[in-house]
């Protein structure tokens, strides 16, 4: 206590204010690095979720086409075995394109047994088996729904992720609204308070009388 009463009023306001800004510093850092860790969620929301969702449409979209042809009674085999030949290169158009994103552990093995079922009508096309290429689409279709399952809850987790960062940024900015107005307090208490003066009594000199 004796040395704090060393130090004058504004010398402790500018500790205080040193302190409160260090505090504050380290806060925003925080937010700084919160705020790129969501911008890398919404990224990832887009290009590895939404993305993937579309192509994911797009697989089930020429897969119904496939079963449907492949199902038909009225159609020459080889009308069948062109259209579906015509649509298997479209779907292997998309494959780099769903390769290219981030895939988790069972994301990937789900891929691969529906790249596994997609081979599995080309063979059969050149043996004309439309039952099995029926089958094939079919079970390639329940994968994707799998897939689809997946990108819904990692959408989830991420959104989950970034929505609690945004609190932190919430709860570590109203701290440093809280720190400041503290901080004015006592500073303009530390400014406005005055030492109180000593009257020091100078003893009259000896009358000579």
């Amino acid at each position: 206590m004796r040395d704090l009463k060393k130090y004058s009023n504004k010398t402790k306001a500018a500790f205080i204010l040193l302190v409160v800004m260090l505090i504050i510093i380290a806060s925003n850092f925080n937010t700084l690095e919160n705020s790129k860790k969501v911008n890398e969620n919404i990224n990832a929301i887009y290009n590895d979720r939404l993305v993937v969702a579309h192509y994911i449409f797009q697989y089930s979209k020429e897969l119904h086409f496939i079963k449907a042809e492949a199902e038909k009674l009225d159609l020459s085999d080889n009308i069948k075995k062109d259209e579906i030949i015509h649509t298997l290169d479209i779907i292997h158009n998309i494959d780099d394109l769903y390769a290219k994103t981030v895939l988790t552990n069972k994301e990937k093995e789900h891929f691969d047994a529906f790249l596994a079922s997609c081979k599995e009508i080309n063979n059969q096309v050149v043996n004309k088996n439309w039952s099995k290429i029926a089958y094939s689409s079919e079970q390639a279709l329940k994968t994707l729904e799998s897939l689809s399952q997946i990108q819904i809850k990692e959408g989830k987790e991420k959104l989950a992720a970034a929505n609690a960062m945004h609190n932190d940024d919430v709860s570590f900015g109203q701290l440093e609204i809280a720190l400041l107005i503290i901080l004015g307090g006592i500073t303009f208490y530390l400014l406005i308070v005055k030492k109180p003066k000593r009257n020091i009594k100078i003893p009259e000199p000896p009358s000579m009388n």
